[in-house]
């Protein structure tokens, strides 16, 4: 933490690790001191925006940023800055994260690809010799050469599928890293800030920065509850689980979760006096179906909304549930992908989310003879009809 000064009030001993020092060296200090000298002259103009902005954001956007240790080493670094007033006085928080093994690693991606590039060339040129030395050979069989154009067809797919798989992997491995790296900095921020707040009249700002971790450990679970739904159903492990239990049991424990991370003045209406039957199918599956659909409804709809979930059951054989917000749509252009792997709309690029929910959640429900759809308009919101049989035969 610096003051408006610019010099150095407090550190953790993540940053003294860091950076080489022992915390009585830094306090008091001016950043300057873990700034290399070539970038010194512009971070005071761009701090000193930024402290009279007073807005939480990422430092550096689109900009390479480093630090220099007290050995004199200069290396690649990530900051996020968060101001904040405290007794009368502005001060700014900056979580800094080094970034050099990300760098390498991203480094050593680009020469994998690089490699794999050139074997695919190679392997290409290969082809296309064998090509031509089989149609010299078998230029008077016509059958022969149509099942070399075949094979020339399946190698040339399999090479573009080796294409998009290594491309795949890269794009996982960075969206891991960013889905993972913002609630850790929000749950780094708001424990640090908690410790702060020491005395009774404080409670209330205490448990502000509290039910903000307990909110992010709840993302950072359901995002490893979808990877290992992906990784059981791409190994075909997934055993589904089907026992008798209780519709309001069902709806009475998604609807508690889900409440746990509402927008300040949002609201869930739900049926509060359904008809009790019993249900035989996979009730873990069905609570992570409905749980990630409340979830979505949540995250992209706006504070002071009203979400609905309701339940029909009139129909003998049928559950027919529906989920309705009032949050941002989905373009219309988007729609066709909704249920696509990794896919997110264009309008929700900014939320936080892996474009993975809906599509578990519409495999799950072929799996177990049921079937999801949805309507949705941009800026007015989105409903999700699920239909699902109450007996699994």
């Amino acid at each position: 933490m610096v003051d408006e000064t610019q010099h150095v009030v407090e550190i953790n001993s993540a940053t003294q690790d860091m950076f080489g020092y022992d915390k009585k060296e830094l306090i008091g200090k001016h950043l300057d001191a873990l700034i290399p000298k070539k970038y010194r002259a512009n971070h005071h103009k761009h701090v000193d925006k930024f402290i009279d902005n007073s807005e939480k954001r990422q430092m550096g956007h689109g900009r390479n940023l480093h630090g220099l240790k007290k050995n004199g080493e200069i290396f690649p670094v990530e900051a996020g800055l968060n101001p904040f007033i405290f007794d009368g006085k502005r001060y700014v928080m900056s979580l800094i994260s080094d970034i050099t093994e990300r760098q390498n690693q991203k480094l050593e991606i680009e020469e994998l690809n690089k490699d794999l590039e050139e074997k695919i060339e190679q392997r290409t040129e290969e082809l296309k010799l064998t090509i031509n030395e089989l149609q010299d050979l078998n230029s008077k069989l016509g059958s022969e050469i149509l099942k070399r154009k075949e094979a020339e067809a399946k190698t040339k797919k399999a090479l573009q599928k080796e294409i998009e798989l290594n491309e795949l992997k890269t794009k996982f491995l960075s969206l891991v890293s960013h889905e993972f790296k913002t609630p850790l900095s929000g749950i780094l921020t708001s424990s640090t800030l908690a410790k702060k707040y020491t005395e009774t009249k404080q409670q209330e700002k205490r448990e502000k920065h509290l039910n903000t971790i307990k909110n992010k450990v709840h993302y950072l679970t359901g995002i490893l509850n979808d990877f290992l739904s992906i990784e059981r159903l791409e190994s075909g492990k997934v055993t589904y689980k089907f026992e008798e239990f209780s519709l309001i049991t069902l709806v009475n424990e998604v609807i508690y979760n889900a409440n746990v991370t509402l927008k300040d003045g949002q609201e869930i209406i739900y049926p509060r006096h359904l008809e009790d039957i019993s249900l035989r199918q996979d009730k873990h599956v069905l609570e992570l179906i409905l749980s990630n659909l409340l979830s979505n409804a949540i995250k992209y709809s706006s504070e002071d909304t009203t979400i609905h979930f309701e339940v029909e059951t009139s129909d003998d054989h049928l559950i027919k549930l529906r989920i309705k917000d009032e949050g941002m749509g989905i373009p219309k252009e988007d729609q066709k992908h909704i249920f696509e792997r990794y896919f997110r709309a264009e309008n929700a690029l900014n939320n936080q989310g892996t474009g993975i929910g809906l599509n578990i959640a519409k495999v799950h429900l072929e799996n177990l003879n049921g079937s999801i759809c949805f309507e949705s308009q941009e800026g007015k919101g989105t409903i999700f009809y699920i239909e699902i049989p109450k007996v699994h035969e």
